[in-house]
């Protein structure tokens, strides 16, 4: 397993700031060996959980074009028919997937194609499954028109703490499915928006692992991976 590039440089910082704490506290306390050795117990704690949330483990990735493959680890939180207001104006499928500071926070195309709208939106910083984070909290939209012929719709939504959300793609980008798009940092959701008709692969509550777990199949005359 490997770090991802935008966890680097801030455990380098991190372990930096945790390494002149602790010999701080060493110098003051020198004859207090329990409060040092707790200081030291509770810096590895910390820079560990930072570790861990910027893993970037391989991943065998899952690929077919009428299949639309989970672009983040995380949980399936919403499976509605919703008005997507912002590119397609009109009704469709919206899947979510909640991503906890534990889960692996690389972002990746659901689908192969060309980018044909690309949006970051400063914003508030809701909880990830608050109603309104979808529209209100710093995100970015990308559209990608899939290989398949569909348009799908994917979308960062920061949360409560995040902060920084990263991107990797531009408006004419060809994307391939599987391939990284961004990067949130903390706690985050994605969303999906797919035409009515597309076929659900996943439930509510279902783990998912981004470029691997199949959510949805595009209804296209090709669609034969699942017979």
């Amino acid at each position: 397993m490997k770090i991802h590039k935008e966890g680097r440089r801030i455990l380098f910082f991190t372990l930096l700031i945790l390494l002149v704490v602790n010999i701080f506290m060493f110098q003051l306390n020198a004859a207090n060996r329990l409060v040092n050795q707790l200081i030291a117990g509770a810096s590895v704690i910390v820079f560990l959980l930072l570790l861990q949330f910027f893993r970037s483990p391989y991943r065998n990735l899952l690929l077919h074009e009428d299949l639309i493959i989970a672009p983040a680890d995380g949980k399936v939180v919403v499976i509605e028919d919703v008005e997507e207001p912002e590119y397609f104006k009109d009704k469709r499928k919206q899947i979510s997937i909640f991503m906890s500071p534990i889960n692996v926070h690389i972002t990746r195309n659901p689908v192969s194609g060309i980018v044909k709208y690309f949006r970051y939106h400063p914003g508030n910083y809701f909880v990830a499954w608050h109603p309104k984070s979808s529209t209100k909290n710093e995100r970015t939209t990308v559209v990608v028109e899939s290989t398949a012929g569909p348009e799908v719709l994917f979308r960062q939504i920061a949360g409560a703490m995040a902060r920084r959300i990263v991107w990797y793609v531009k408006e004419g980008d060809e994307v391939s499915q599987g391939e990284e798009f961004g990067f949130i940092k903390f706690g985050s959701r994605v969303d999906i928006f797919v035409p009515l008709d597309t076929e659900m692969k996943v439930e509510l509550g279902q783990k998912t692992k981004g470029g691997q777990t199949v959510i949805a199949q595009l209804k296209t005359p090709g669609s034969s991976f699942f017979g």
